[in-house]
């Protein structure tokens, strides 16, 4: 008796782009993802809330006068999309923080990625090449 199985296996979608570390390559990175995300056609707005808040921080807090920051949007076998933002700098790792008060102007990026995102985490590894 011949059998024959066949698999289906999802192809692996990858983009990454260099931006600048301004408020225009965090706005950039923002229209870049759902455009990405458009023509992959997968949903785009909790990844563009996501991207948006994070390549705000990198262009803020990550920023080092002279280097890009990074935005990797992958999708793999299972379907999940993977969304990184590296910045150059590598003494300053975002951290998990309470509530701000009420009346501060900052400080909720980071609990917005972690009520969208299914998970999020810090990885070390280089930073974006120029």
């Amino acid at each position: 008796m011949n059998q024959e199985i066949t698999r289906t296996v999802a192809a692996v979608r990858h983009f990454s782009f260099l931006l600048s570390s301004t408020r225009r390559g965090a706005r950039l990175a923002r229209r870049l993802t759902v455009q990405q995300l458009t023509e992959w056609g997968r949903s785009f707005e909790t990844a563009e809330q996501i991207v948006a808040e994070l390549a705000a921080n990198a262009a803020l807090h990550g920023r080092v006068p002279g280097r890009d920051f990074r935005l990797t949007l992958t999708v793999g076998n299972a379907g999940t999309l993977r969304i990184e933002v590296t910045d150059a700098r590598a003494d300053r790792r975002p951290q998990r923080s309470e509530c701000p008060e009420p009346d501060t102007e900052s400080g909720r990026g980071l609990l917005l990625v972690e009520a969208l995102a299914d998970r999020w985490g810090v990885d070390d590894g280089p930073a974006p090449s120029l």
